[in-house]
């Protein structure tokens, strides 16, 4: 190629500067390269040594690659995630609610679905089918889960006979104690499978035309994600930054514990739905006007949420006892989880409550509320802030505090109340 490099069997040639030889910067020593190149020697050798994760071998021919994805679900986020992954991949939406999944194949009929980009780009595509038949698990490479919670289990279930080994599950968000549940509802399958916990879903999205149109209002910078087991975070996290595209970053959480003690709506929820509507606040009169709920929050809502934060904080603080090395930084308290999620956007950061008040994210959102007569309203505490939010988020916490011994008195008023308005019996004497 006509360039002098190699002089005498040294890289010393006039033209070692036009090549990517460490010489041609002037690195001629090791702690020279090891400096250009951000290599810490000595953090290296306290570190603890990493395990070898499985990666997809490499490419060998030009020949079609398949990949299927199911999606399971039919609101907001399924159709998006349907429309999105149909694009590129194959893509099989599942509901197994009631006739949900005729009534979506039948509004799409021979048309593609519109989905509308918060770039303002616009895909067209078509899931593959749609249908509630569990046993097309066999072919998913991938499963996501965009359904309430309280469905997962039922989900798990009905895939378990047909799931292939190595099939990435994700569940977005995951809430509270879903890898748990996930090897419940697969036995000794579950070693053989990938779960991946979502700390949220990746946008804030709606349909604009149920089963035909949806857009994207906004797609989050990032959002946390753990893999069970853990070796697997590479091949997984691979996937599903191929599905979900450049945004949201798929961030990684030392564990799903962490997900799951971090998960907001285990407190917000319940503690609001409580500060607003329990017998000391409440004389049981409907209302005039609904009140705003997160920013309704006043003191005595905010020393209940502090309450219950403060609990998890304490089974956070445990369990790192009990288990030296176990990594819980992502179970913040509810304020860290505000600053996480809102920063910049929050007008008064001096407290929990000022969070919450003065988020632009929640002007105008109202509690959950029922007609009542003579034009005015009643709480409907069935709303998922409580037939949700308590046995899948709540109850996690206060059964993981009960093994460690950790008191809980505000989890345990907050639980009280709640069950007798959702009609369940889970806290006993």
């Amino acid at each position: 190629i006509g360039m002098s490099i190699l002089v005498d069997g040294k890289m010393s040639g006039p033209d070692v500067a036009k090549t990517r030889a460490p010489q041609a910067t002037g690195i001629s020593t090791l702690d020279a390269f090891l400096e250009a190149a951000k290599i810490d020697k000595a953090a290296l050798a306290k570190a603890p040594p990493k395990a070898a994760a499985a990666v997809p071998p490499p490419v060998e021919s030009e020949e079609k690659n398949p990949f299927c994805v199911l999606v399971c679900g039919g609101g907001n986020a399924a159709q998006v995630a349907s429309a999105m992954f149909a694009y590129r991949y194959q893509t099989i939406a599942v509901s197994l609610y009631a006739d949900e999944a005729a009534k979506w194949k039948a509004a799409l009929g021979e048309d593609n679905y519109e989905l509308t980009l918060d770039t303002g780009k616009t895909i067209v595509s078509k899931p593959d089918d749609i249908t509630n038949d569990p046993s097309v698990a066999a072919k998913a490479d991938a499963i996501v889960l965009a359904v309430p919670s309280f469905a997962h289990g039922q989900y798990f279930e009905a895939f378990a006979p047909y799931m292939k080994p190595n099939c990435v599950v994700a569940v977005m968000p995951a809430r509270s104690g879903g890898d748990i549940l996930f090897s419940a509802k697969l036995g000794s399958k579950a070693k053989d499978m990938i779960f991946v916990g979502f700390e949220t879903l990746p946008w804030a999205c709606r349909f604009t035309d149920w089963g035909k149109k949806a857009t994207i209002l906004g797609t989050k910078g990032s959002i946390l994600a753990a893999v069970t087991p853990s070796e697997k975070t590479p091949l997984a996290f691979a996937v599903m930054q191929g599905l979900l595209g450049v945004f949201p970053n798929v961030a990684e959480s030392p564990s799903n514990l962490g997900i799951s003690l971090r998960n907001p709506g285990a407190v917000i929820h319940p503690g609001v739905m409580y500060g607003r509507w329990c017998p000391e606040k409440w004389d049981g009169n409907p209302l005039d006007d609904k009140p705003l709920f997160y920013q309704g929050v006043e003191e005595f809502s905010e020393s209940v949420l502090l309450g219950l934060t403060g609990e998890v904080q304490l089974i956070r603080k445990k369990m790192e006892q009990l288990i030296p090395g176990l990594d819980l930084k992502d179970a913040c308290d509810l304020k860290q989880w505000y600053m996480d999620s809102y920063a910049g956007q929050m007008t008064d950061t001096s407290s929990l409550r000022m969070c919450m008040n003065t988020n632009p994210g929640y002007k105008g959102l109202t509690h959950p509320m029922k007609d009542a007569d003579g034009g005015k309203f009643v709480p409907d505490l069935k709303y998922r802030y409580l037939t949700e939010d308590v046995p899948t988020g709540m109850c996690f916490n206060k059964g993981l505090a009960e093994i460690l011994g950790v008191p809980t008195p505000m989890t345990d008023k907050v639980l009280e109340w709640a069950q007798g308005c959702i009609g369940m019996s889970i806290l006993v004497n």
